[in-house]
């Protein structure tokens, strides 16, 4: 690897963990209305208003040894491990597309997908405004990818979320509204086919740790659990590796 393709994942890594780092203010601040755009960031122990050098993603954490500087109490490791985990998604997007409008539109969908998933986690609901921001990289997504043809989106953006929504209505609160509203997002964006497998593999990952919560009785029998995040692993998956992935499961059956 030579020294400006390094450089490049470098930067690709920065801005990663600078963008997570602000998702941070967002996933915090959001499920309780306040703005995330307006007002500094605070510790939440002793509430006192951090300096720009106290706020550098990553680095800042580890140089304070996971400590508030002015109060001494312990910082959670959260932050700074989902800031990671951005910078590695960064990387990753320009490892898979290279110098492409793709790069950063993937990545932005799964910066977005990122931050619905650690919301949803956290307060089981899917704020309206991320799925309205999700449609802007998918709006562009599709004008620069016409091969998908915009009947394939559109069967996509019903195929899956028009059965949630009619089995809602029959067994009320099975399926959240913000989960439906999602992958008819995303439905739009990877069409029909690849918005099935989504599904099936967020299916998939969400009854696999459903069972061991059951299992492990750290849940009972009816509690709910958050969808979002699985649909959210299965659109990310289906986006990278869907027709590899259905391509390889046809061949076991020669076609």
């Amino acid at each position: 690897m030579d020294a400006l393709l390094l450089l490049l994942y470098l930067y690709a890594f920065l801005i990663g963990i600078c963008i997570t780092s602000f998702l941070n203010v967002v996933i915090w601040r959001l499920p309780q209305g306040l703005s995330f755009v307006k007002g500094r960031s605070y510790c939440p122990s002793c509430h006192h208003k951090l300096q720009w050098y106290d706020l550098f993603p990553v680095f800042s954490y580890l140089f304070l040894k996971g400590k508030c500087r002015y109060c001494g109490n312990k910082i959670s490791a959260r932050e700074t491990v989902l800031e990671f985990l951005g910078g590695c998604i960064g990387m990753f997007c320009f490892y898979t597309y290279g110098f492409s409008w793709d790069t950063v539109l993937v990545f932005a969908v799964f910066m977005i997908l990122f931050t619905i998933t650690m919301i949803d986690f956290d307060t089981m609901t899917i704020p309206n405004g991320l799925i309205i921001s999700l449609i802007v990289p998918v709006g562009i997504f599709t004008v620069l990818h016409p091969e998908t043809a915009l009947m394939t989106r559109a069967i996509g953006f019903f195929i899956v979320s028009l059965p949630m929504y009619l089995l809602t209505l029959l067994i009320p609160d099975c399926f959240g509204g913000g989960d439906i509203k999602l992958i008819a997002v995303a439905g739009f964006l990877l069409g029909w086919k690849l918005t099935l497998l989504a599904f099936f593999i967020s299916v998939l990952i969400g009854g696999s740790y459903a069972v061991y919560l059951l299992l492990s009785r750290k849940t009972q029998k009816g509690a709910h659990i958050a969808f979002g995040p699985y649909l959210c692993a299965g659109i990310m998956i289906s986006l990278l590796y869907g027709e590899t992935l259905i391509q390889g499961y046809l061949s076991l059956f020669g076609l």
